[in-house]
């Protein structure tokens, strides 16, 4: 008895521990969905108020919108890429780590550029943006870079691919129709046609240099002697047999047919 109630007390402390994990667990991924689902609505408003910006302040102000805008819109595209190539190819492993290292440079340039869209300066805002205009175009560029190299790997394994399943269908094809030949007597593969001599070409005779044909060949030719044929070491080819009618009387008879009428004849 005794041991009947350990075993069912260690059973329900493994259903509360089972309990809390799954409880813990559930827990963490509403946390991470949660956290996307808030850093992507922040992002959202960041890239609205950027536009407006761009488009409401003409000058400094909207010009430094017009740069971090470019600058998140670049890095966010290279990361996108870059994270869903690294699920089917293991070698963006290392490109990843230098888009993280270039990451940095671009967080830094657009905490800067945020700083500088409180500055009430405009004149030093002015004299910096050409600084900070080249900085944007070296991130951009090397981020790019990166994109358009995976982008290219992704595409050349796609057409290796879709290479390769175009042969092997074409050779499929082929051996389910493996019934159709080329009518061509120098094809290894074509098969033998009943009834149909493998070769058409006229049988010549050779005779030696200098010899005439006498007179008695020129009669035997003219009198409708033996041809050349005839007088060939091959055998001769014997007539077709001639095709007779069948004798109804003879022909095998079934119970869905009528007897055959038979005629009296008078003598």
């Amino acid at each position: 008895m005794e041991a009947a109630a350990a075993i069912i007390g260690l059973l329900f402390v493994l259903f509360v521990l089972a309990g809390v994990f799954v409880t813990v667990k559930a827990v963490k991924a509403a946390k991470r969905g949660v956290d996307r689902t808030v850093a992507h609505a922040r992002r959202t408003v960041e890239d609205t108020t950027l536009r407006a910006r761009q488009l409401a302040q003409p000058g400094v102000v909207g010009e430094l919108a017009q740069l971090r805008l470019s600058l998140r819109t670049s890095m966010r595209a290279t990361q996108e890429v870059l994270y869903a190539g690294s699920a089917d190819d293991a070698s963006l492993s290392e490109a990843i780590g230098l888009f993280e290292r270039l990451s940095a440079h671009g967080h830094e340039l657009d905490d800067e550029l945020k700083r500088l869209e409180r500055e009430p300066d405009r004149a030093t805002i002015g004299n910096r943006l050409p600084d900070l205009r080249e900085r944007l175009e070296q991130i951009t560029h090397s981020a790019e870079s990166l994109r358009w190299a995976a982008r290219d790997r992704a595409r050349k394994f796609a057409d290796d691919d879709l290479a390769s399943l175009s042969d092997q269908i074409d050779v499929e094809t082929g051996a389910l129709r493996h019934w159709t030949r080329v009518e061509d007597a120098a094809d290894p593969l074509r098969e033998p046609v009943p009834g149909r001599p493998e070769s058409a070409g006229p049988v010549e005779t050779k005779t030696s240099t200098g010899d005439r044909p006498t007179e008695g060949h020129a009669r035997a030719g003219a009198t409708g002697g033996p041809s050349d044929a005839a007088r060939s070491w091959g055998p001769t080819p014997e007539d077709p047999p001639a095709i007779t009618a069948r004798d109804p009387r003879t022909q095998p008879s079934y119970p869905w047919q009528k007897a055959p009428r038979t005629e009296d004849t008078t003598t």
